[in-house]
């Protein structure tokens, strides 16, 4: 791994971290079920963030989750976030709608 690779990295890491830190502090202040989906999501990217380090560090074996030479965890957790992102926009379209 290259220098600005690492620097990359090590800066998505803590962007996420404290995104991921404050989406926690928000979840246990609201229980909109739109809002607790945001939260999901972000820290579904966080998940996705720390796969991708333990993955360049050698401390996770993608191939072993990688039935059909397509690696499941990096296709999972690539999409989670959107996933729950998308959720939580069709919930709050949902609403909008309904009123």
């Amino acid at each position: 791994m290259s220098s600005a690779d690492t620097i990359l990295l090590a800066s998505r890491l803590a962007t996420a971290a404290v995104t991921a830190f404050l989406a926690i502090l928000l979840w246990s202040r609201t229980r909109d079920i739109a809002w607790m989906l945001i939260v999901i999501g972000v820290i579904a990217g966080y998940a996705d963030i720390l796969f991708d380090l333990l993955a360049r560090l050698g401390l996770v074996d993608e191939s072993r989750f990688s039935p059909w030479g397509v690696p499941i965890g990096r296709v999972l957790l690539s999409n989670l976030p959107y996933l729950f992102l998308c959720a939580a926009l069709a919930v709050m379209i949902r609403r909008k709608r309904v009123r």
